[in-house]
C-alpha cells in the first residue's frame, strides 16, 4: 500500500513531457530560464522535466530529465500535482503530468545544460508572478505546478 501522499500509477493516455518540482530546505521551489533561443517557450521559466520518449515510461522519462538538467537523482515522486492540457505552437493538444520530487545530491549545486537553462532560481509564493515573465497572457501552466507545489507544504 503506497504511504499517504505518494503519486501511484494511473490509467490515462501517455503524457507528451513529465515535469517535477524540486523543493529545497526552506521550502523554496527550483526553477530554470529556458534560453532565448529555445524553439519552444524562449525566455521563459520552467521546472525540471521534458519529453517522454517512445521507449519509456512517463517515470523513466522523469527521472532521466532529473539527472540531465540538474545532475541530481530522483528519490521518490512526493505527490502528484496533476495533469495539464495544452495546445502547442503547432496547434497540436499536448499532454503534461507534473509531481512534487525528492532528488538525491547537493542542491546548492545544480548542474545545469547552461546552454539550454543559463539561470536558475529558488522561488517561493511572493515569486510566483516572475514565473509569468515571457508568457503569453493566458500561459499560466509553471506558475500553476509551482504553486500547487509550494501549497503542498501547508
Amino acid at each position: 500500500m503506497a504511504e499517504p501522499g505518494v503519486a501511484v500509477a494511473r490509467e490515462q493516455p501517455r503524457p507528451d513531457v513529465v515535469g517535477g518540482v524540486v523543493l529545497n530546505a526552506e521550502g523554496r521551489a527550483f526553477v530554470q530560464l529556458r534560453s532565448a533561443d529555445r524553439d519552444l517557450y524562449p525566455n521563459t521559466w520552467d521546472v525540471v522535466g521534458g519529453k517522454v520518449e517512445p521507449d519509456e515510461t512517463a517515470m523513466e522519462a522523469l527521472a532521466r530529465e532529473v539527472v540531465e538538467e540538474t545532475g541530481w537523482r530522483l528519490r521518490r515522486v512526493v505527490r502528484d500535482l496533476g495533469s495539464f492540457h495544452w495546445p502547442d505552437n503547432d496547434g497540436v493538444e499536448r499532454t503534461g503530468l507534473y509531481f512534487l520530487l525528492e532528488v538525491d545530491g547537493d542542491l546548492s549545486r545544480p548542474v545545469l545544460e547552461w546552454h539550454k537553462h543559463p539561470r536558475y532560481a529558488w522561488v517561493g509564493a511572493e515569486d510566483l508572478e516572475m514565473l509569468r515573465e515571457n508568457c503569453a497572457p493566458d500561459d499560466t501552466l509553471i506558475r500553476d505546478v509551482v504553486a500547487r507545489a509550494l501549497s503542498s507544504l501547508d
